[in-house]
């Protein structure tokens, strides 16, 4: 928003939410009923080309926005290095509202103007046409716009809402309010319009125009230089003719330079070209290699979380991760092409994030392998492949801390991380499970006050290291799975173990568990407390039950560069599997934390409190 927003800010149907689709309506009702009067014959190419049109700009529009954060956590080639953050997502959601809005006037027009309805496919001297006209009128008009639109009347109650963005991602280009949008549609429009008049307008015509707007328009809001220097060397004139990213940054940091829309030589000819572009530029692409200091490698779980990455949909990764949510299910077609082509295709893992608090640089890699796979048997060497080459890739490149966050560590896969530390004793990357920090987060999260509780866990070892520190601490543990309670009574001290206790009778109502079935749950007396030690969530089945996070913990304020959710969980909030590898590297601890080893619990704890990661519950 503005920060004094003026009339026609908002958008017309801002509050239909999601809903905002059914505005396209009549689009659709028209075509239905000429369809089932006359048959698919009745539509002509201008009224065809319509609602597919929209789906192809919304499909470019997601592409540059995945490539872009995608170079942007990893190249070198990064323009402006700040972060970005959840305001900025929140900010930029609608960047298809101007899609819907073209559409819906590209359809009044059809109504309007029969003639359209007889356009051909192509004509060469109409796209002439259109490119003679948008490269002098409307560059023209638009430079001046946009100079008006950096005086401080319209400035305050327009334009500051686009430059709230000082880093830019491809769908910066579009965040604008309601009537700017109306005078660049209007603008955009002149060409169109022109050739219209002159009798040469073309279906692929209109359609490319419009790609090309978009294509320029997402290009020069990346966040790294990708204009190749090769171009201007061969024709020098290019570089009045088209700008680059580096270029129309400087204008989101300068504010009062680099005004064109495109094609800069306005900029050249009333002297408000930035003096530091060439050099910016050149900057740009020479790059700066980073190293990070940790790298935390994660995975998808399900078929849609793909989307739910950061180079993902940015909407949806800056939410918690639910899989009901209505429309995922409309992705799942998709989702399950991604996933095919990750598994045929996927030969190695790919970063998805760039974090950093305060002098610490962090990354995310994911390996391309979704939860079902680490259950296949046949698939676990395959993965252990590819966790292994992720490690020795963060070794290579002088990484200090490798966490292993979800089934990366799972036991039956790799021992908790043993294999690759038994394979490669010599290893300077520290490989990290984070167990002695989720064990604390889960023990910080039980009240102090308690007497009694019903442990459901299996034998893994944050399970025996949470008996254990409850037995210590005069908790009584109940278990009823007679296996596990004789696994653990034998490492309990003799002078303790009475407080563990086998039964299936008088369950208290704090529940320890991993995962549990439907069936289980329902055994819950009501209003138990479901603490889970997982980093999957339990599903929620009970309404007269109560269902804690699984071990995390918020972030301190001076972590930057967060703008999606960590899977299920808050926004600002991280697991401890993941934080636990950030303290390992801030530390500069220097043992390995996987097999059975783990970090001292109240060590893992003071040193997570003390750089200011943030309980979710007091005990």
């Amino acid at each position: 928003m503005a920060t004094r927003p003026g009339p026609l800010t908002e958008w017309p149907w801002h509050r239909l939410g999601n809903f905002k689709y059914v505005v396209m309506a009549p689009v659709v009702a028209h075509g239905a009923r000429r369809v089932m009067r006359n048959g698919w014959g009745d539509l002509d190419i201008a009224f065809s080309l319509i609602l597919p049109s929209l789906l192809l700009r919304m499909i470019h529009n997601q592409i540059w926005i995945s490539l872009s954060r995608y170079q942007t956590a990893r190249s070198k080639h990064r323009i402006v290095d700040r972060s970005i953050e959840f305001d900025q997502v929140d900010r930029e959601r609608g960047w298809d509202d101007q899609i819907l809005f073209n559409g819906l006037v590209f359809y009044a027009g059809y109504l309007a103007m029969p003639s359209v309805r007889r356009m051909p496919v192509w004509r060469t001297d109409g796209a002439v046409v259109t490119a003679l006209v948008h490269t002098g009128p409307v560059e023209f008009l638009y430079y001046w716009f946009h100079r008006a639109l950096h005086h401080h009347f319209l400035y305050s109650r327009y334009h500051s809402h686009h430059h709230a963005s000082i880093v830019t991602e491809p769908i910066t280009s579009v965040i604008h309010p309601f009537a700017e949008h109306v005078v660049y549609f209007i603008l955009f429009a002149i060409p169109i319009l022109s050739t219209i008049y002159l009798g040469n307008v073309s279906a692929m015509g209109i359609v490319g125009y419009i790609a090309y707007i978009d294509f320029m328009n997402n290009m020069g809001h990346c966040n790294f230089e990708l204009v190749p220097e090769w171009i201007f060397q061969i024709f020098p004139p290019l570089k009045y003719l088209i700008y680059t990213p580096s270029f129309h940054s400087l204008h989101h940091t300068q504010f009062r330079t680099n005004y064109s829309l495109f094609m800069p030589f306005y900029d050249y000819i009333y002297n408000t070209m930035d003096k530091s572009s060439d050099e910016l530029y050149e900057s740009s692409l020479k790059g700066t290699e980073e190293t990070p200091d940790l790298v935390h490698l994660t995975h998808m779980t399900n078929l849609q979380s793909a989307y739910h990455l950061r180079i993902g949909i940015a909407s949806i990764a800056s939410k918690p991760y639910s899989d009901s949510a209505w429309y995922m299910w409309t992705l799942w077609p998709l989702a399950w092409l991604s996933m095919v082509l990750a598994w045929i295709y996927g030969s190695s893992a790919f970063v998805v994030e760039r974090i950093k608090l305060n002098k610490m640089k962090m990354q995310t890699w994911a390996i391309p392998r979704y939860n079902f796979q680490y259950g296949l048997t046949w698939e676990r060497e395959p993965i252990n492949d590819l966790i292994e080459k992720a490690i020795l890739d963060a070794d290579m490149k002088g990484v200090k801390v490798i966490s292993l966050g979800l089934l990366n560590q799972a036991k039956q896969l790799n021992g908790n991380g043993e294999l690759f530390r038994q394979k490669y004793p010599k290893l300077g990357v520290r490989i990290v499970d984070g167990s002695g920090l989720a064990t604390a987060v889960v023990l910080k999260s039980i009240p102090s006050d308690a007497k009694k509780v019903f442990l459901r866990t299996g034998t893994s070892k944050i399970a025996r290291a949470i008996a254990i520190a409850l037995c210590d601490r005069g908790v009584q543990v109940i278990m009823n799975e007679k296996e596990v309670y004789h696994m653990l009574k034998s490492q309990i001290p003799e002078n303790r173990a009475s407080y563990l206790k086998l039964s299936s009778d008088n369950v208290p109502q704090l529940w320890i568990v991993h995962n549990i079935d439907d069936n289980e749950q329902k055994m819950a007396p009501k209003g138990t407390i479901f603490i889970p030690i997982s980093q999957f969530p339990l599903k929620k089945l009970r309404k007269d039950c109560t269902y804690m996070s699984t071990p995390a913990m918020r972030i301190p304020e001076e972590m930057k560069n967060i703008h999606s959710c960590e899977n299920w969980l808050p926004r600002r909030v991280m697991s401890a599997w993941h934080i636990a590898g950030i303290l390992h590297a801030l530390e500069g601890w220097n043992m390995h934390e996987c097999g059975d080893e783990m970090m001292d619990i109240e060590k893992s704890w003071s040193a997570a409190i003390r750089h200011g990661f943030l309980p979710l519950t007091k005990a």
